[in-house]
């Protein structure tokens, strides 16, 4: 008895002190805001990254055209009187656009302001012409009035990127071409239009006959050869390791190597893809089929990882439930366990596909860091992706490629968001509660 009172001078109430509550509500108050600032500061970040993508790039998507009066003249366009689509198609177009500059400034004489006045217009301006002749070829003979495609220094000052009251010697636009371009102006001979090239075409040296269709088509072929490749692979491992593999020696040697794999550099399998596919079965180089084949192996290990933690998550009473009513063990996992964690496996293959769709390394390593004109029609052709030409937009010198990369950037944001807008609605779809 005498132990009692000892026993309850040892305890210690908790302090329940109105001083006390008050600091608890305002720990916990503390801890919301600091949670809150840091989804606000998160999402004020990427505001900022998109607006600074936009704001440089959206003037991409349009384009300074000039109207000049060309003489399409028979004699260039048809020398030897024939007039069938070869003949149409190779005709000097580009001779009679220089000749229209001409007759429009019949004042300038000499050669070296030739060669300024002809600086206006883009080298592929013919590339308008041909088209109208191609479309219609009664006009041969005729002079009409055709908006051609300014040159990339007269875009840049259409669009004001270029600073007028700068002195001449640091600006790359004349005070001769400037004048040429203010007579245009008044003359209602200046417009800006949608710039579809951009979006139809492939690369090019000149930056207003750039386009981004070719890396776009890489990037698409590249990445459905790695969902062929990388999604079922990676499922079916997943799959036999969790649910049928015996634990013993070999499979936790496959599985520590899986781990260790997820952490590899990508630059790695670019090296692997370039000795063995490349070197050792002679597949084509800078092909998107060898490019998904790459990228496929990158991420193999984080579809398998996240596949088994989707499978581990599954409560075991649906596995016994299934057995309990004679279902096999495949029948248990096709038609019980795989459904249910099919939202999960999604999940790891947006990871894995978004992770790859950013990858450039292990593709420079492959040979697709080529400079690709033609638009790919099939996974065997050569071609870019995307982020690599981002880059190589971003390493040219010229004023109207800075555009042009933040272009393609907004271009592979809308390409990974669509992708990623496809795996959500098929992992909801499949999506179950229990």
């Amino acid at each position: 008895m005498s132990d009692v009172p000892m026993d309850h001078a040892r305890l210690k109430r908790p302090d329940l002190s109105e001083a006390r509550i008050r600091g608890r509500y305002a720990a916990e108050r503390r801890f919301r805001f600091y949670g809150q600032f840091a989804v606000g500061l998160a999402i004020a970040m990427l505001g900022v990254l998109l607006f600074s993508v936009c704001s440089k790039g959206y003037s991409a998507f349009y384009r300074a055209e000039i109207a000049l009066d060309i003489m399409l003249d028979p004699a260039v366009i048809t020398p030897d009187g024939k007039s069938d689509a070869d003949t149409l198609a190779s005709a000097d177009y580009q001779g009679l656009v220089k000749e229209a500059l001409k007759a429009q400034f019949p004042e300038v004489t000499s050669r070296g302001d030739r060669k300024n006045l002809f600086n206006l217009v883009s080298n592929g301006a013919g590339n308008s012409v041909r088209q109208a002749v191609l479309a219609d070829p009664g006009l041969i003979g005729s002079t009409q009035r055709i908006w051609v495609v300014a040159a990339d220094d007269m875009d840049m000052l259409a669009k004001g990127f270029i600073k007028r009251d700068l002195p001449e010697s640091e600006r790359v636009v004349s005070d001769t071409q400037i004048g040429w371009y203010d007579k245009l102006d008044a003359a209602g001979q200046l417009r800006t239009a949608f710039n579809a090239v951009f979006l139809s075409a492939g690369d090019s040296r000149e930056p207003e006959q750039a386009g981004i269709l070719g890396a776009l088509m890489g990037s698409i072929f590249t990445m459905l050869v790695t969902v062929l490749l990388a999604l079922p692979l990676g499922v079916m491992s997943a799959i036999y390791l969790e649910e049928f593999a015996p634990k013993n020696r070999v499979t936790e040697i496959i599985e520590v190597n899986i781990n260790n794999l997820a952490a590899v550099p990508s630059i790695v399998f670019g090296l692997l893809g370039l000795a063995v596919l490349l070197g050792v079965f002679g597949l084509p180089r800078s092909a998107p089929l060898v490019g998904g084949m790459v990228l496929a192996l990158m991420t193999l290990p984080t579809i398998i990882i996240a596949t088994r933690a989707a499978l581990k998550a599954v409560p075991p009473s649906i596995r016994e439930a299934a057995y309990g009513i004679g279902a096999s063990p495949l029948q248990v996992v096709s038609h019980h366990v795989l459904p249910l964690a099919t939202p999960g496996i999604m999940t790891g293959a947006i990871i894995g596909l978004a992770r790859a769709l950013g990858e450039s390394a292990p593709l420079l390593m492959i040979g697709m860091v080529a400079f690709i004109v033609d638009v790919p029609h099939w996974p065997t052709d050569p071609a870019t992706v995307l982020p690599v030409q981002i880059y190589l937009w971003a390493d040219s010198p010229e004023r109207a490629f800075i555009e042009k990369t933040s272009a393609g950037i907004m271009v592979l944001l809308a390409f990974l968001i669509s992708m990623n807008a496809i795996a959500i609605f098929v992992r909801r779809k499949f999506e179950r509660r229990w």
